[in-house]
């Protein structure tokens, strides 16, 4: 029989949890569901196995992990604990934190131009970005994995400071930009200066990071709207509108904003972030990096139609010019993004790393050849994920594509966005090249929920980028 634990309704804000064997699950009246969704994240930390959302009667409603993690309606703070039993304090999230987690998830990306699915951030929140300074420099010297797990890292690092909570964010590929709550504004920053600093000692790059209250986009006229894009059912994908994004990053450039890099020696918590998989060649005839940009006092109707147009253009190829394979991307050991991997791990000398993340890889190779299922993995059923939750293709006040396409696919989006520029419309950025490449966030393959940033292999979005500023400065 399954361990049950009852929290009773008046339970308050402390609540002592005590199973043996672990409690494989917690109900409680629906009038104190807050504590069952507390109780339910602290079960993440003493191990108990994840159960399936269900209803097991009118009064007692189960709630898994996972969705607690996608609602993020509380936090946690342990207390002590002794075998068996956790107890915690906990702290509901009030409507502004819950704000993300209300937006409904679209599917169909040819939709993402459509206002109606953009909700304006809360004034209370704060944007963070961060990019890599003289990045055309590093991807002239290819070191183009470098370049993507510096982007890769600022994510998966204010993720882990949030404890897993899901929030916006973007993958730029020299970087990154993502969203706040006004709760989680200290843990990002924090998370932010140890990454920055990371990046320089174990990178050997020079990363930029800046906090941008909401307040002070919507003081210039600008504004930011987020949408949350389902590319599978496994999880969602934040979009964002409203030109603050943009401004947020010159700003940022500027010098404006700005938080320091942490202390030589900090580590960020970067659990999860991987690069194993080997670069995915093009199968069809190139591999083409797009980014589009609305050119100033361009027609928000015309650009959105040129947007949709070349959303279009790219649907018609099979998968929608997913770059990666249906069967996931190539892979070998030892794996080429071994002493990234070895030096985001934390504790223990970076030869004691190397050797780790070496066996750890190893093991994972042969499993995935093979196919054998380990425990709750499943091989098939993983690699069928990480093709459906690649993220190669998303919206920040701009369009941003990795297609693997035709090369008349290729002349056909060229040719529209040349028209579109010539009218006063939109400013753009191409570059081919011979293969995509993926940088990794899996906080445990045991979730469907991990996520793949794809970018081209021989600069991608960046080089896109210095063919904009080149083109249309």
């Amino acid at each position: 029989m399954v361990p049950r634990t009852r929290i009773p309704p008046d339970a308050g804000n402390t609540a002592q949890v005590t199973s043996n064997p672990p409690i494989d699950t917690v109900d409680c009246s629906s009038s104190s569901c807050d504590e069952l969704i507390s109780i339910i994240q602290a079960r993440r930390l003493i191990g108990a196995k994840p159960i399936s959302d269900r209803t097991v009667s009118p009064d007692v409603v189960t709630i898994s992990p996972e969705d607690f993690s996608r609602r993020f309606l509380a936090t946690i703070s342990p207390g002590d604990s002794s075998p068996g039993s956790l107890r915690f304090k906990m702290t509901m999230l009030d409507g502004t934190e819950k704000f993300y987690g209300t937006i409904p998830v679209f599917h169909g990306f040819a939709s993402l131009m459509d206002p109606v699915l953009y909700r304006p951030l809360p004034d209370d929140w704060s944007i963070g970005v961060a990019d890599i300074v003289e990045s055309t420099k590093a991807i002239a010297q290819a070191r183009y994995k470098a370049v993507n797990m510096a982007g890769a890292s600022v994510i998966a690092a204010v993720t882990n400071a949030l404890g897993g909570r899901e929030f916006p964010f973007v993958f730029g590929g020299d970087g990154a930009s993502f969203a706040v709550a006004p709760g989680d504004i200290a843990l990002a920053r924090d998370a932010l200066s140890a990454t920055a600093a990371w990046v320089g000692e174990d990178l050997g790059l020079q990363m930029r990071v800046a906090l941008v209250p909401i307040a002070a986009i919507r003081a210039k006229g600008l504004d930011v709207r987020v949408a949350r894009f389902g590319p599978s059912p496994n999880l969602s994908y934040a979009m964002f509108s409203g030109s603050g994004l943009s401004w947020a990053e010159a700003a940022m450039k500027r010098g404006e904003f700005a938080v320091p890099a942490a202390p030589p020696g900090t580590q960020p918590d970067l659990s999860g972030l991987s690069c194993r998989f080997e670069e995915i060649p093009a199968a069809r005839d190139v591999i083409l990096s797009v980014l589009v940009l609305p050119a100033p006092g361009a027609d928000p109707a015309a650009f959105r139609r040129l947007i949709e147009d070349v959303v279009a253009l790219a649907e018609r190829t099979p998968d929608s010019g997913r770059p990666v394979p249906a069967g996931g991307p190539p892979l070998r050991w030892p794996p080429a993004g071994v002493e990234f991997e070895a030096r985001a791990q934390r504790g223990g000398s970076l030869l004691r790393r190397r050797a780790g993340v070496l066996v750890h890889t190893l093991f994972a190779y042969l499993i995935m050849r093979s196919g054998i299922r380990v425990g709750g993995f499943v091989p098939e059923t993983y690699k069928q994920q990480v093709v459906e939750n690649s993220d190669f293709r998303k919206f920040d006040d701009g369009l941003r594509m990795v297609l693997d396409c035709t090369s008349e696919l290729e002349r056909q989006i060229a040719e529209r966005l040349a028209g579109a520029a010539s009218e006063g419309i939109a400013r753009y950025g191409l570059h081919r090249q011979d293969a995509a490449m993926m940088t990794c966030f899996t906080p445990s393959v045991l979730r469907s929920d991990h996520v793949h940033f794809v970018d081209g292999a021989r600069g991608g979005y960046a080089s896109a980028a210095t063919a904009l500023k080149a083109a249309f400065a």
